[in-house]
């Protein structure tokens, strides 16, 4: 299956950032770019919309990258919870195990 991917000029570009900037939170594991055979960095179209979260956090809201860092495990936990909640995940041990986990996590994220 083909999906739309951007190199790093063009990511860069659509999103108002440097490339710079882009090859700094890679580093930081705030995105994942995939690469070509010759290492060439490729945005998906999920991944630009994470960058966009990023600018608007960093930006507009003032968190620094930290706090982006936390803003987006929290939110990653948050999204695999419904998958957790299910009753047939729940009614086996692992599953009970896997959303305690999940939920020590989060706490821990947040400070609790």
């Amino acid at each position: 299956m083909e999906r739309e991917v951007f190199l790093i000029s063009v990511a860069a570009e659509r999103l108002g950032m440097h490339p710079q900037t882009l090859r700094k939170y890679e580093r930081l594991g705030l995105v994942q770019p995939t690469r070509t055979v010759g290492s060439m960095r490729l945005y998906s179209l999920e991944e630009l919309e994470r960058l966009r979260l990023i600018k608007r956090l960093v930006d507009d809201l003032g968190v620094n990258l930290a706090g982006v860092q936390r803003l987006l495990l929290i939110a990653d936990v948050l999204d695999r919870l419904p998958s957790l909640l299910e009753d047939r995940a729940l009614s086996t041990g692992a599953g009970r195990r896997q959303l305690a986990q999940e939920v020590r996590r989060l706490r821990e994220m947040v400070g609790l």
